[in-house]
């Protein structure tokens, strides 16, 4: 390389760092009347371009790569030595576009190739591609690579503040553009920490370490103060551990109007407000308020998109028109998740089946989204069987892939379903084809469903009770009243909790001594049974009922007022007192039948009573038609 060109490339540089693209554009077009087959020349005038346009010209700076690429007859797959280094820019500036493009699974391949060979790399360059890795680690819930490369930069930085500061030393400059180069290297040394501590915070959140996370929120806020993006932070930690009052008002504290805006940072700040006050609110069990939010969050967003407007008209070019930035701006599709959960929750399915079947067109590789969609069905009394049994089929493929070594199945826009998160969906997906082939009438394979279901090694007090009730019911359907009858017997259910994840319990342990977490305000479902007696009560209701199929009348009666023994009258359902009339017709005991229906309550003779205090022995029971619930899954939202 001759001076001349030597000289042209470093007044390009200069120009392109003070913002001048005009001038550095004219040094690259000299440059290039020099030396015409140099590709990156050619990389270097798209760069200038597009940062002069504002960074709006991003389908030019896309196709131009990609010519380049082919040029060098080069795939980042075929990187394999440091002669290939020479290309890293080529890559980098891929990995980028691939990442606003929201292709983060192919950047990071990109993105990784570009780290197997960091070390011939300048500081500078070395960290702009651990920074991308790490942004996208946690765009995909990689939250244990993004800590790795965390480390490595935290030791690439503090060895070249020490290189920096030895060469100073020696050399003794004490000139003013020595201490200015020098000043403006500790500012950014310190910007980069910051936002390291910042990217940890959000790896710790993500795998739910709270100790760690606390430590590094006090990091945080000592580095960047009171910024936007430190309380949000701070906000979501305190959210995590249950305070909720206090993750709302660190969201108020935020001073989002100093915040430089969605045209230069791609966040449209007071759509995420909104947003996590909706999902702090959900928390609490303040659906009606969460939906609330979660609706001016969709507004935020919306006036977002109309200000960016649809880019340009020509098809070739759906990229260009505004900064590049802003490709990542739309929440639409992650926000109609949340509002289609929250409606969901609220006993609005039609509403929120609106919502979730426009999220499942972006997010249609997600399990649990397709549950949703079909509880919402179930809710809305529709069958929705083939839906249901597509759902089970792919997690079945995944759950064995996840024995073979993965980690987590991706789940976007929530977060990611590590194993045992995979077999408790598996276990809700076959409780809800159970019912759904109930309410279809196909007995058989409600029976199939329900016999897998209390299979299953892990399952839940709640879905096992669940099984036992649909396998008994379509027994009966069945004509098989014998095999109804084991299922319904009362010492089945010896626990009915909804059930807690491990990532849940592990929270609980992150707690201070003197802490303790809001009340969640998530209460049971008024037609699920609150404790293991009203469950075994509702075993014994629906056991007198399969008696009486057998007309077994008076093993009927006594399994009807053993149940009405176990809680308060009011309690009794109508179904019971229904039984009751029936039994006493049975009996010819009009009169009595009568007075049931009249006052709407059981009539238990004393002798009948006393006899059952006698003889507490719990028989086989089941309902005829038992309250049947689909199950849900912890909501995990993003």
């Amino acid at each position: 390389i001759t001076d001349q060109e030597k000289e042209l490339s470093n007044s390009a540089l200069q120009a392109f760092m003070a913002g001048s693209y005009d001038t550095c554009l004219q040094h690259l077009s000299c440059l290039q009347e020099i030396n015409k087959d140099d590709y990156k020349i050619v990389l270097n005038v798209a760069v200038a371009e597009f940062c002069k346009s504002n960074q709006t010209t991003t389908d030019n700076l896309k196709q131009t790569l990609n010519q380049l690429k082919n040029q060098v007859h080069s795939a980042v797959e075929e990187m394999d030595g440091l002669d290939d280094v020479e290309n890293s820019m080529l890559y980098y500036n891929q990995a980028v576009i691939l990442y606003h493009l929201r292709q983060y699974t192919e950047a990071i391949t990109v993105g990784e190739k570009l780290y197997q060979f960091i070390e011939p790399f300048e500081e500078k360059f070395a960290q702009a591609v651990c920074f991308l890795l790490v942004d996208l680690y946690l765009l995909t819930c990689q939250a244990e690579k993004a800590l790795h490369l965390l480390a490595v930069l935290e030791k690439m930085i503090s060895q070249g503040g020490n290189n920096k500061n030895g060469k100073n030393e020696t050399g003794n400059n004490t000139s003013k553009e020595t201490s200015n180069h020098k000043a403006e290297s500790g500012t950014l040394t310190e910007a980069a920490k910051s936002k390291i501590h910042q990217y940890k915070v959000r790896a710790y959140i993500q795998m739910k370490s709270l100790k760690a996370c606390k430590r590094e929120i006090k990091s945080v806020m000592n580095t960047a103060g009171n910024s936007a993006p430190s309380l949000f932070l701070k906000s979501n930690f305190e959210y995590l551990r249950g305070n909720y009052r206090k993750a709302v008002k660190l969201l108020n504290s935020s001073n989002i109007a100093e915040h430089p805006g969605f045209m230069k940072t791609g966040e449209c700040l007071r759509c995420m407000f909104w947003n996590n006050l909706g999902c702090i609110h959900f928390a609490m069990g303040k659906h009606n308020l969460g939906i609330f939010y979660f609706k001016k969050a969709l507004q935020e967003n919306d006036n977002a998109c109309a200000q960016l407007g649809t880019g340009g008209t020509d098809p070739g070019k759906k990229f260009s028109g505004r900064p590049m930035c802003t490709l990542l701006t739309n929440k639409r599709y992650e926000l109609l998740y949340n509002c289609g959960i929250q409606l969901l929750h609220i006993g609005r399915p039609l509403a929120a089946f609106e919502c979730l079947i426009e999220a499942v067109q972006v997010y249609h590789s997600n399990p649990r989204l397709w549950l949703r969609i079909a509880e919402c069905c179930i809710a809305a009394n529709k069958g929705v069987r083939l839906t249901l049994l597509w759902v089970g089929n792919q997690t079945s493929g995944w759950i064995s892939k996840s024995h073979d070594g993965d980690k987590f199945v991706p789940a976007p826009p929530s977060s990611p379903l590590r194993k045992q998160e995979l077999e408790n969906l598996r276990c809700s997906i076959l409780a809800c084809s159970a019912y759904v082939a109930l309410a279809l009438g196909d007995n058989l394979m409600a029976l199939n469903h329900a016999d897998k279901l209390l299979q299953q090694p892990k399952l839940s007090g709640s879905l096992k009770f669940l099984g036992h009730l649909y396998a008994a019911e379509a027994l009966i359907s069945l004509d098989r009243i014998s095999d109804a009858i084991t299922h319904l017997n009362p010492e089945n259910v010896t626990d009915v909790s909804l059930g807690i994840s491990s990532n849940e319990q592990d929270q609980g342990s992150d707690k201070g001594e003197n802490e303790a977490m809001e009340s969640s305000g998530k209460q049971t479902p008024q037609c699920y049974p609150s404790s293991v007696t009203s469950a075994r009560t509702m075993m014994l209701f629906n056991l007198g009922s399969a008696y009486c199929l057998r007309s077994e009348y008076d093993k009927a009666r006594k399994c009807l007022h053993q149940a009405a023994s176990l809680i308060h009258p009011k309690e009794i359902p109508p179904e019971a007192i229904l039984l009751a009339v029936y039994l006493e017709l049975q009996n010819g005991n009009t009169q009595l039948a009568l007075q049931i229906i009249k006052r709407n309550q059981l009539l238990p003779s004393v002798k009948m009573l006393s006899e059952m205090r006698k003889k507490p022995v719990f028989q086989a029971a089941h309902l005829v038609q038992p309250i049947q619930m689909p199950a849900f899954t912890t909501v995990q939202r993003k």
